[in-house]
């Protein structure tokens, strides 16, 4: 037995028994017990019909394993507790290494497995499995034809025989299951679901699968059985507890679970990563990506922070205001109203207009999305509206003082692109070696570039390279990357799909160096972090509430990938703690204008998402014809937040309907709440204030109706919450009869735009100044404990309201900042 400590976790390895251990060290604290660990691979079948095993696990050999001493690692992670098992050779040559850390100053297990081939056969590597605890209905083994090729035989499963492992608790006692289940890619769905739902897939087949979902990642049909990628949390909602498993990074392998929580007494995770049937050579050897085990305290301000720090770290990132150092976006995107209808006189004619409004609504960013290309693919030849292509419209938007972007897909080929027929050997292949199915976009179903032949990669990165340096564009939108990792048989049969799809984006960042700023779009996380300054970290957004395709609707309402703000929302809520630690969140575009499906209910639910998960802001609408009424639900989200909220029900609700964002300047502190109403119907209810972690006596500003109100402990009354709209509050604590700055509809933080704030005793005067980008004009609460006598903003004499509770309302008008004097009455 062998066993390693830290300040949080024990480790406990038994080499007889062949599992691991991990318990923490805390009260009630969750554990593992039992796990096993195992490895698949297949033999060619000439070496099985005369010697070797066609089917391996580690299992079996752990008691003859030869154990390294524990040693100290200086690890991305700081100082380590490190430990080493060799198992093996087996009788094919295979030998494995188990390599298991603990952490000294973080609260994280890492364990990963390498394989060498030290045998006289190619071995095509299927899986690598991390982690089995519990009970599946699992198979018994029988050989079929697999995608190898000719020569190789491999082992699949069917149901009927248990495949037990060893316990996973989420905490000792049996409780409220829950599971946390993270998406493939950027516009895979992301949320949690309780033991009595099933896994959203989609119904919509190869269409769009090989889009969304991680081909060796399951898609459960079964109540309580869910699958995830990357990581995933498996939670008890009754005790607050829960454990986190997954990888720190997929340059490798992807990583898959697979979890069951249908029964609270023996829930069941497995964690695996895939093979993807990679040849291993004579001498050559495989290392996993770092796994990990995170216990988690549900209800923590930031409960997944050391895992997704940890990630951070092992992909080279530097903790500052974002991972790049540049920091949120601001600008206009082309695609939602005008979509592939473009043309550069257009294009024109919204620069013209958006510097035009940069008093009103300062934007830095104008990217140009897709239409401007004869067909996706063939990247340097361009449709009818830009015959000079697209250079010239960078030097206009250089010279309006904006930064120039441009949409590209480098890795995805339209069927009728001229590229597929002048280079058919570019295309991945399937085993039929036809090309593999890239999924229905463009009313089309796509192909895709095989990264491993040299000259298809070399294309790839010739386009970045020539829009960012020869076109004139310092801002990138890269889209549909998850082409690059699509199952096939690719020219390099060494090579994982992560691997490739990794070699491919590190290719185009070194293709446009680190100046280049770069967005990545429909590409899986765990490759990009550390690649990409800014991610898009949920499905498309559309100007219909539900997804739709050609008019229709019915069929597609349960789609959770399609385009549509609802699912556009859910990913924007769900993933929003990798803001500031992978990259800087894109929750995609604010469509604001009148003539959408939307209701103006839903555009304040974007635009309060969008603002209080801190990430980018990019208009999409046609800039001049939008009123000044919707022009103004913008200008109120300027300057951006830039701070990550706490998602209160990350784990209680399969779509977060609570945030909070706590903020502080010269007014103090003050919690920005949001709960929003995902029904159908208009919503009344009373929430108490410990739901958010809060009590005591606030006031209270609405941000949206301008309601200001007073709350003496106990519940938020909130009524008439309309269908898919939200409340935004501002709470300030009413702990004085000190003049305290409520709220504004100025900007939706209502607060960040007071830049000094101050109160003189004698004569009692409050002095303010209010600052926000362009034009203003709204209404500020104060708290005021003598009426106003007299009050002037730059020295001009304002009127006032007044409300109940001794708030009183001012209307305000100024050009980017305004100083409030506000005099008050004596005490007689």
């Amino acid at each position: 037995m062998i066993t390693l400590e830290n300040t949080f976790l024990q480790l406990t390895i038994d080499p007889v028994a062949a599992t691991w251990s991990l318990f923490g060290k805390q009260p009630d604290a969750p554990y593992l017990e039992g796990i096993k660990i195992g490895v698949e691979y297949q033999m060619p079948l000439s070496a099985l019909l005369h010697a070797g095993q066609r089917h391996f696990h580690l299992l079996d050999l752990w008691p003859k394993a030869r154990i390294h001493a524990p040693d100290v690692w200086n690890s991305p992670h700081g100082v380590a507790q490190r430990i080493s098992l060799e198992v093996g050779p087996d009788a094919n040559g295979m030998l494995f290494t188990l390599g298991f850390a603990l952490l000294e100053e973080h609260p994280l297990m890492l364990w990963q497995i390498t394989a060498e081939n030290r045998g006289k056969y190619s071995i095509a590597m299927k899986s690598f499995t991390l982690l089995r605890a519990g009970t599946f209905q699992h198979s018994t083994l029988r050989f079929r034809r697999a995608h190898l090729g000719p020569g190789y035989l491999s082992i699949t499963e069917k149901p009927g025989v248990p495949d037990s492992g060893g316990a996973i608790r989420p905490h000792p006692d049996p409780g409220t299951l829950a599971f946390f289940s993270n998406g493939w890619q950027s516009w895979s769905h992301t949320g949690a679901y309780g033991a009595e739902d099933t896994y959203r897939g989609t119904r919509l087949g190869f269409l769009t699968a090989p889009m969304w979902y991680n081909p060796d990642t399951p898609h459960p049909r079964r109540a309580g059985h869910f699958a995830s990628d990357m990581f995933g949390v498996l939670g008890d909602r009754q005790h607050r507890t829960g454990i986190l498993a997954g990888f720190l990074s997929q340059k490798q392998h992807f990583g898959s679970l697979l979890t069951r929580i249908d029964d609270p007494l023996s829930p069941a995770l497995h964690l695996w990563a895939n093979g993807d049937n990679a040849c291993l050579d004579p001498g050559a050897s495989i290392t996993t990506d770092w796994a990990a085990i995170q216990f988690v305290a549900i209800d923590d301000p930031d409960p997944l922070a050391p895992y997704l720090d940890a990630v951070a770290r092992e992909n080279a990132l530097t903790p500052g205001p974002s991972p790049s150092g540049r920091g949120e976006r601001a600008g206009w995107c082309s695609w939602y109203h005008f979509f592939q209808n473009i043309n550069a006189e257009k294009m024109y004619a919204n620069l013209q207009a958006a510097q035009q409004a940069q008093n009103e609504i300062p934007l830095d960013l104008f990217q140009i999305d897709d239409g401007f290309e004869a067909q996706i693919g063939d990247w340097f030849e361009f449709a009818p509206g830009f015959p000079n292509g697209v250079a010239p419209l960078a030097a206009k938007i250089r010279e309006a003082g904006l930064t120039p972007g441009l949409w590209l897909a480098p890795f995805i080929v339209h069927s009728r692109a001229k590229l597929r027929r002048r280079h058919r050997d570019w295309l991945l292949r399937n085993k039929w070696r036809l090309p593999v199915n890239a999924g229905f976009v463009w009313n089309n179903l796509n192909k895709a570039l095989d990264l491993t032949h040299p000259d298809a990669l070399a294309y790839a990165c010739d386009v970045v390279r020539t829009a960012a340096h020869e076109w004139g564009y310092p801002y990138l939108k890269l889209d549909f990357l998850y082409a690059a990792a699509l199952n096939g048989r690719y020219r390099n049969r060494t090579k994982t799909r992560a691997q490739v799809l990794r070699m491919g984006l590190e290719a185009l960042r070194e293709a446009v160096g680190p100046d280049v700023e770069l967005l990545g779009c429909g590409v899986p996380l765990g490759s990009s972090v550390g690649i990409f300054d800014a991610m898009r970290i949920g499905a498309d957004v559309a100007p219909t509430w539900l997804p739709e395709f050609a008019g229709h609707q019915a069929a597609f309402r349960r789609e959770t990938n399609m385009p549509s703000a609802r699912n556009a929302l859910q990913n924007t809520l769900t993933r929003a703690a990798t803001h500031r630690r992978w990259w800087v969140n894109d929750p995609d575009c604010l469509l604001i204008r009148p003539d959408s499906e939307l209701t103006l209910p839903e555009v304040q639910s974007l635009a309060t998402a969008i603002a209080l998960s801190g990430g980018a802001l990019l208009l999409s609408d046609d800039l001049p014809n939008l009123p000044p009424e919707r022009l103004r639900i913008a200008q109120q989200l300027l300057p951006l937040i830039g701070q990550m909220p706490r998602v209160l029900d990350w784990l209680d609700a399969p779509m977060p309907r609570l945030l909070r964002l706590d903020l502080e300047n010269e007014t103090g502190i003050w919690h920005l709440l949001a709960i929003f109403n995902w029904g159908e119907k208009e919503r009344d209810e009373a929430i108490p204030l410990e739901r958010f972690g809060l009590d005591g006596e606030f006031f209270v500003h609405s941000f949206w109706d301008g309601i200001t109100d007073n709350v003496r402990g106990g519940a938020l009354p909130l009524k008439g919450i309309p269908p898919h709209g939200v409340r935004l509050l501002a709470l300030r604590p009413n702990l004085s009869d000190e003049p305290r700055y409520i709220g504004s509809d100025l900007h939706i933080s209502q607060g960040l735009e007071i830049q000094t704030f101050g109160v003189s005793e004698t004569p009692k005067v409050l002095t303010l100044e209010l600052a926000r980008p362009g034009h203003a004009q709204g209404k500020i609460d104060l708290f005021l404990p003598h009426p106003p006598r007299e009050v002037k903003l730059n020295s001009l004499p304002i009127a006032w309201q007044s409300l109940p509770e001794r708030v009183f309302r001012f209307e305000v008008d100024f050009h980017e900042k305004a100083a409030l004097e506000c005099k008050m009455q004596n005490d007689s």
